[in-house]
């Protein structure tokens, strides 16, 4: 009797042996640097505002297609970089350009302004039970120990939001699928960060060992490039 109750629900779809988890497909920009702090310099940053605006954007649109128009897509964005860049050095609507991207592809976006926001959600901003990571990349500029958002962007040559390796330990574990795809388009990170990474999440992530290159993007798809003498790795 118990075995023909057990054979009916499973007929009926009222239970499953382990119901697949929902994927999310993570990318998160960070914010340009401004000409006022990068002018004198040999190799300035980002002449062009859009770097790690447009590099998402084209991972979102290949994204979308390879996973279908249900995906959940989400893209986290340093929004006060972009505020700051478009107010002293653009004078456009930067904000509109990638509400605009969001618009096209049906992305959730998340506007962040700190290393905890992207933290807080990673592990808390879909039901983590039933919503699994399965991508993570981020756009934007780094050192070996940290994303920052917003270098040479409020401050010369340096960074006030950033998120470090080592508060990478605040990240739970089991918010990434088994295969889950994890890399960073920024410099250095496959020196360190990396490897905190992997420690906090169980999961690799691939970072340059060696500085990453936005220059030039539109002849590349505007995928960021590799350096002279940098390599992947993590």
């Amino acid at each position: 009797m118990m075995f023909r109750l057990l054979l009916l629900l499973l007929l009926s779809g009222s239970l499953t042996a382990g119901a697949a988890a929902q994927k999310e497909f993570l990318l998160l920009s960070g914010g340009p640097a401004l000409i006022e702090w990068e002018k004198y310099k040999a190799a300035p940053h980002d002449r062009w505002w859009g770097n790690f605006i447009r590099a998402a954007r084209v991972r979102i649109e290949e994204l979308r297609k390879k996973e279908g128009p249900d995906a959940l897509i989400t893209w986290l964005v340093y929004k006060p970089g972009y505020v700051r860049r478009a107010e002293r050095q653009d004078k456009a609507d930067l904000i509109g350009n990638i509400l605009s991207v969001r618009d096209k592809y049906h992305v959730n976006l998340v506007w962040i302004s700190s290393g905890d926001d992207v933290i807080n959600y990673l592990n808390a901003g879909q039901p983590r039970a039933t919503v699994k990571i399965a991508n993570f990349e981020f756009y934007g500029h780094s050192n070996r120990a940290c994303f920052m958002f917003d270098y040479s962007n409020e401050i010369d040559s340096g960074s006030k939001s950033w998120l470090h390796e080592k508060e990478l330990s605040k990240i739970h574990r089991g918010l990434f699928t088994r295969d889950a795809f994890v890399k960073s388009w920024s410099c250095h990170t496959g020196e360190s960060m990396s490897k905190y990474w992997k420690a906090a999440t169980g999961k690799k992530m691939i970072g340059a060992i060696g500085k990453t290159d936005y220059a030039n993007g539109h002849e590349r798809n505007w995928i960021p490039a590799l350096s002279q003498g940098a390599r992947w790795g993590g």
